[in-house]
């Protein structure tokens, strides 16, 4: 039996007036991974984001999330978990005030998971949530989404604010809830080494197109640094060069002859860079899933 795709796009465009968000967008994402999506401000992470929650509605192309139209009914709400830009609680509600709002919105809520959670990152039930530092409120909101045990969870640029402390303890707090849920996540996230941690799959969107995405290793394997002169690059796709060197994208002989092993931030710096350079034209190859 086939299992529905965790993600799948085609030619998804959203505007806001005149202003065009995301453009002709295809993507397919399986199950089964962290998924991290990078890119530059204003590339359309959050609008993508804000789609897949069915927060707001593509203007045309189709979109499809665990196999549905996104926030299609109340169960594919409780499928999944969204933590928003800067984690966001209510500031006059204790703690346990939280926890409760939580058990009446979702029916699924697991309060064993939660309550445990809430303990292990020494949270007070009886503190107000205005009250608690960046990192905290980070933990109480995706504890709130975890614990409606999605199959899903989606984090827009959660840890974009924390100290260096409190984001470590963030994302491996992340890890072990997709873990224990067995769910995915997607990590939207303009911190590469964030991503380098946790994630292995990747997205790489500019100028609301994308124009990478696949599995880290898979990427990693794909792309390499090479001396840019006459000839190194024949049989290769040069994704960007400078300063007398090139990232490609390349085959076999090009990797035996000449090829030097790149970093994940050298490739998506690479995309991002020729992104920049030619006005964000998607990569005909860019959404293949695997």
């Amino acid at each position: 039996m086939h299992t529905p795709l965790l993600l799948h796009a085609e030619r998804l465009t959203k505007r806001y007036g005149r202003r065009t968000a995301l453009t002709d967008c295809d993507l397919q994402i399986p199950r089964g991974h962290i998924v991290g999506l990078v890119g530059p401000n204003g590339a359309g992470k959050s609008t993508l984001l804000q789609l897949a929650c069915g927060l707001i509605r593509p203007t045309s192309g189709m979109l499809s999330v665990l196999g549905s139209t996104p926030a299609a009914d109340a169960a594919h709400l409780a499928r999944v978990g969204f933590v928003a830009q800067d984690t966001p609680v209510y500031a006059s509600l204790s703690v346990a005030d939280h926890l409760r709002m939580g058990s009446w919105l979702n029916p699924s809520w697991d309060p064993a998971l939660a309550t445990r959670r809430i303990g292990e990152v020494g949270l007070d039930l009886a503190q107000k949530a205005g009250r608690l530092s960046g990192g905290q409120r980070a933990q109480l909101a995706m504890t709130i989404a975890a614990a409606k045990r999605p199959e899903l969870l989606i984090f827009d640029e959660p840890a974009a604010a924390l100290d260096p402390l409190a984001r470590r303890g963030f994302l491996h707090s992340l890890v072990e809830f997709v873990g224990e849920l067995g769910a995915s996540a997607v990590l939207s996230s303009h911190l590469l080494s964030d991503v380098e941690q946790v994630c292995d799959h990747l997205v790489v969107l500019c100028g609301g197109r994308v124009q990478l995405a696949g599995p880290v290793p898979d990427l990693l394997a794909s792309h390499h640094r090479i001396a840019d002169h006459p000839g190194a690059t024949a049989g290769a796709e040069v994704v960007w060069a400078e300063h007398g060197r090139a990232v490609v994208r390349g085959d076999a002989s090009v990797r035996a002859s000449h090829a030097e092993p790149v970093t994940l931030e050298e490739v998506v710096l690479a995309h991002m860079s020729r992104a920049a350079s030619t006005g964000a034209r998607p990569n005909a190859s860019a959404a293949v899933a695997r």
